[in-house]
């Protein structure tokens, strides 16, 4: 664990990034806690809880709960904007939606240390989640006259309900864009993060005139009025199976227009596969943010002659994983460190994380690597309850939860199969994934992996493997299936051949961990020498991604 000298960078600290934010909209803060915006102006309403940062422990403002009658208010309000402003003409719904963008674009920097302090981002991580939102508006700015041709508003305002991880680039962008469309929208403040982020979005964009609402509330109290109220004309939500069931039990007799993108065990197969240095920097970037993304991947389902292989590629990623405090540094002149991830949401998700890992092991799962918190780049003293070190799991048992749900932290299990059907079986193991790819060699061989099946199961349903991947594709706003193969090209690896395979099968069961290879510089003598089956040899064929 690093901890000499560290300390957090001068100006990053959340009292100052606190006050530069409260400066630029001194309404939308109070002394101890943030307000709620309502018909057009901040209040002080509900009950404020205590706002806890992942980082360190510390204490940030108070987060005010608002009740069902106030939130009812605020949607009766939301929905008398909603009546003129989808009467504004485009053009002016454009140049006001561009004045918020520019008003966030030069409040970028305190935006993403809002979000290093509420939800852990690394800075850089922090920073894109914050320019995605804004160069995507922009996008549709450039695209919306196209895009609406004879379209109308809907009858009401857009009800938006995200999860904590993505403030910006999900929640903001959404808004921005249905704004363009003529519609008023109201959000919901994730209770577990991203409230003071998202406070000083919304009164930059209140202050241009477009017709936001910010509520902050548990979900049992204010479900039923987010969801059901007939003033509002849609709902776009975003998290979890759990409430997105309820979500969706709640719309069933409404007939109301929705969204419902939830979360599935990602699963990335691996079959008939020799690009593992392609293969390396996925899953480098997979770990960002600690796979506390809805598209991260923390399950991986390999072919049981391509283990070692796999493993000699994977192991050095995972052991070369950096994290720790988003914002310590050694000297006051210091960038801020670049890091693959920080904490994970709180401190009850660590220790269910770690609960998690020692329930798969004793149902029977191999531990293949389980970093250390002294790994960690951390400041003296520093509570670090809200870390976990990245782990990854071989074939963790059936009854164990990280075998069926996804671990949502940088816990990563690995699965050994011996057939294609086996291989989607085994990346079904949730029953739906928000996305899921296959790694193979040979684009024919591949194909058939997704091609058949029946995509899409239903409305509030996610795709299940085998899927159709232009037809998963039609899913709004996310890349529900996609599919990396590749021809193997000369040289490029080496798949075990015939008399290889036969002596695996002989052991059932056996697994190939990292094995040595007779390559040519090894060989004693020519290279001609060297079996076919160990170059790699195969017809040469463009890379192909979808």
């Amino acid at each position: 664990m690093t901890t000499t000298s560290l300390h957090v960078k001068p100006g990053t600290e959340w009292a100052a990034v606190l006050g530069r934010s409260s400066g630029r909209a001194p309404d939308a803060f109070g002394t101890d806690r943030l307000h709620n915006l309502v018909d057009g102006t901040w209040r002080p309403i509900g009950d404020p809880e205590t706002l806890v940062s992942p980082v360190d422990g510390s204490k940030l403002t108070g987060l005010p709960k608002v009740s069902a009658g106030e939130a009812q208010h605020a949607v009766l309000a939301s929905a008398a904007a909603h009546r003129d402003w989808a009467t504004t003409p485009v053009a002016e719904r454009k140049a006001r939606v561009t004045a918020a963008v520019d008003a966030l674009a030069d409040a970028r920097d305190d935006l993403a240390l809002l979000l290093a302090w509420e939800i852990g981002k690394p800075w850089k991580l922090a920073c894109a989640d914050v320019d995605r939102a804004l160069d995507g508006v922009r996008w549709y700015v450039d695209e919306i006259d196209s895009m609406l041709g004879d379209r109308t508003p809907l009858d009401g305002p857009v009800s938006n309900i995200a999860s904590w991880n993505y403030p910006m680039s999900v929640l903001v962008h959404s808004e921005l864009v249905q704004l363009l469309a003529g519609n008023a929208v109201i959000a919901k403040t994730p209770s577990q993060g991203g409230a003071t982020c998202l406070t000083l979005a919304h009164a930059l964009m209140a202050r241009e005139g477009l017709p936001v609402t910010l509520l902050s509330g548990g979900g049992a109290e204010l479900s039923s009025v987010l969801v059901r109220s007939p003033e509002i004309g849609a709902l776009a939500f975003v998290g979890g199976r759990s409430n997105g069931g309820k979500v969706a039990a709640g719309l069933l007799d409404t007939g109301k227009r929705h969204m419902l993108e939830q979360e599935g065990l990602n699963a990335w197969g691996i079959w008939e596969f020799s690009d593992w240095d392609g293969l390396a920097a996925h899953l480098k970037k997979g770990f960002e943010y600690g796979k506390q993304r809805c598209t991260a991947y923390p399950r991986y389902v390999v072919q049981r002659e391509l283990v070692d292989q796999f493993l000699a590629t994977y192991l050095p990623v995972v052991q070369s994983l950096r994290f720790g405090h988003p914002l310590a540094v050694e000297n006051d002149g210091d960038e801020l460190p670049t890091l693959d991830f920080g904490p994970v949401i709180s401190a009850g998700k660590a220790a269910e994380l770690r609960d998690r890992v020692s329930d798969a092991m004793h149902r029977g799962a191999v531990p293949l690597w389980r970093g250390d918190l002294a790994d960690g780049r951390f400041i003296a003293g520093q509570d670090t309850s809200a870390y976990v070190a990245p782990a990854a799991l071989l074939s963790p048992g059936g009854a164990s939860a990280l075998m069926h749900s996804e671990p949502f932290g940088p816990v990563d299990t690995i699965v050994v199969v011996d057939s294609e059907a086996e291989l989607l079986a085994q990346m079904n193991a949730s029953n739906g994934a928000l996305v899921a790819s296959i790694a193979c060699d040979d684009e024919e061989q591949g194909a058939p992996a997704g091609s058949g099946g029946a995509g899409l199961q239903g409305r509030h349903q996610q795709a299940p493997l085998p899927w159709r991947p232009r037809r998963a594709l039609r899913w709004p706003g996310r890349l529900l299936a996609g599919l990396l193969r590749r021809r193997r090209a000369p040289g490029a690896g080496r798949h075990p051949g015939p008399g290889e395979r036969a002596a695996l099968r002989q052991l059932p069961g056996a697994l190939p961990l990292p094995r040595g290879d007779l390559a040519p510089p090894a060989w004693i003598g020519s290279a001609d020498r060297t079996p076919s089956w160990l170059t790699g040899a195969g017809e040469p064929g463009r890379p192909w991604i979808s």
